[in-house]
């Protein structure tokens, strides 16, 4: 640990009700929503959160100070959340804990064999699993000594998030002339949509995804998304 380091943490000190007191949270986040639940869980452990909704971004974070923490979604707009992760992960000195996550089934491996010590699989909505998938990672002198109680909390992010998100999408359909939109789109959806419990959209998402995968150059998938998602702008579908 870096002297600031250690005179931070000697400041604020972790506590049974705020376990992650004296630490920092990068969290590399597209997605309003799963931001917004990450805020709130940061704020109920004690921790401090700094964002990131893009690879460019978070390079920028990273060259000013290193966080304590880094979470990092898989799926990102300008580039791939696991090679952010690989850049993290072989950067001297390293983040002390660097966690990936995504709202896809299955990328726990991954994420880990690009250098991640752990993943959050999305939503990420209970306090006590957040705070443990960071204790558990964290540097023996960084813990709480001593019992910690454990919270039944289940977070519960503002539905303005998810509108922010669904105007992110309908630009993006704006724009839907680049393939490469698409394909970021349906992982960015399906991420999304998971996170609410909206499955409508997260099967359509999934529709979309599988046609892109498949070559299949008609506009039907693409269709359903976008009516999907101007519905939910005009709050016709309550979530």
């Amino acid at each position: 640990m870096e002297d600031s380091e250690l005179f931070s943490a000697a400041q604020r000190l972790p506590t049974s009700r705020r376990p992650l007191l004296g630490l920092t949270i990068l969290v590399v986040e597209d997605s309003r929503f799963a931001c917004e639940a990450m805020r709130l869980l940061c704020l109920r452990s004690g921790a401090r959160i700094r964002r990131a909704d893009c690879v460019k971004s978070a390079r920028r974070h990273l060259k000013a100070y290193r966080p304590s923490v880094a979470i990092v979604d898989i799926g990102l707009p300008d580039g791939s959340g696991l090679d952010l992760i690989r850049e993290i992960s072989s950067a001297t000195p390293r983040v002390s804990v660097l966690l990936g996550t995504s709202g896809d089934l299955g990328r726990e491996d991954e994420a880990r064999d690009a250098g991640a010590n752990g993943f959050l699989q999305k939503p990420v909505s209970a306090l006590a699993t957040f705070q443990q998938s960071i204790i558990d990672h964290l540097p023996e002198e960084w813990r709480l000594a001593g019992p910690r109680s454990l919270s039944d909390e289940i977070i519960e992010p503002d539905v303005l998030a998810f509108q922010d998100d669904m105007a992110h999408a309908a630009d993006i359909l704006a724009d839907a002339e680049c393939s490469a939109n698409l394909d970021y789109l349906a992982q960015f959806l399906g991420g999304v949509a998971r996170s609410i419990g909206d499955t409508p959209l997260a099967d359509a998402a999934d529709r979309l995804a599988s046609a892109r995968k498949s070559g299949d150059i008609t506009d039907s998938a693409q269709t359903l998304i976008a009516g999907l998602v101007q519905d939910r702008l005009e709050n016709k579908v309550a979530i």
